[in-house]
């Protein structure tokens, strides 16, 4: 009997998990399978222990879950998903304990070090403040970025800030409005989209413009589908710097398979598999 392994999200059926892990199941020779679910905010509880019920072997939570999971008292996060407030990653465990974690930060972190950014001391702008927000900008305050999150929402932006500069990270954090997006991205090393602006079906949208970027900037959409977002459209077209959100997708996925199974999965195979689906 195949295990069984899938990830929750409402939307989710734009999602390429699926056939990312399973090119990795495959290749490795392992009898698992993967598929996703919509799941609604308030169904999320039912969901998670239904899947416990069934046998699965593990989960990942996309957007809106993350942060609802952590308040489900029955998941256990470990200290990073707990101090982010956002759990991506589910095990059942076999002593009967549900676990959660947070793979996103080192996905991106890695995505970034594909792209020979040097983190530390870098002035980065996150947009967004929620799940997938929350693990970049610790990850980014733990490896000593200087850190501005812009929200439409400003006092959730500030909160963030606040929770991040209570855990006395290395790096610096401070944060604002939207509105004040175009000024701060002149002086700007890195943008980091967080939003689902431009993310299929929805595909003209976009956190910033030509106008407002410039070409010594690095633009990185976590957005992944469509491959090329407006946004890194925008980017190219004044010469910056891009970085696709197929690369954080790949490296916080190896990450989870990692978590759930303990075996190394091939990566490039599980890159490859997501860019021949959204060049398809």
């Amino acid at each position: 009997m195949k295990q069984v392994f899938a990830v929750f999200g409402d939307p989710v059926s734009h999602s390429l998990s699926p056939a990312m892990h399973n090119a990795a199941f495959s290749a490795l020779g392992m009898d698992c399978v993967y598929h996703a679910f919509r799941v609604r905010p308030e169904k999320l509880e039912n969901a998670v222990l239904g899947a416990e019920a069934m046998g699965f072997g593990g989960l990942n939570l996309t957007v809106p879950l993350k942060e609802k999971a952590l308040k489900l008292d029955f998941i256990k996060p470990d200290p990073l998903a707990k101090k982010i407030g956002a759990v991506n990653t589910i095990v059942f465990g076999k002593d009967g304990e549900i676990r959660g974690y947070n793979t996103d930060g080192p996905g991106a972190r890695q995505a970034l070090l594909d792209t020979s950014v040097e983190i530390m001391g870098s002035r980065i702008v996150v947009a967004g403040a929620g799940g997938a927000a929350r693990a970049l900008t610790f990850q980014l305050a733990a490896d000593g970025a200087d850190i501005t999150v812009v929200n439409r929402t400003e006092e959730r932006a500030v909160e963030l800030a606040k929770e991040i500069s209570a855990a006395a990270l290395p790096g610096k954090i401070r944060a604002t409005g939207l509105s004040g997006l175009k000024g701060l991205l002149r002086d700007a090393d890195v943008l980091i989209n967080t939003t689902t602006l431009g993310m299929y079906p929805n595909t003209d949208a976009a956190i910033a413009t030509a106008e407002e970027l410039h070409s010594g900037l690095i633009v990185f959409d976590i957005v992944y589908n469509p491959l090329e977002t407006r946004l890194l459209r925008e980017a190219k077209a004044t010469g910056a710097k891009t970085i696709s959100g197929v690369l954080m997708l790949v490296y916080q996925g190896a990450e989870a398979f990692r978590i759930w199974t303990g075996v190394e999965p091939p990566v490039e195979l599980m890159k490859k598999t997501v860019l021949e689906a959204l060049q398809a």
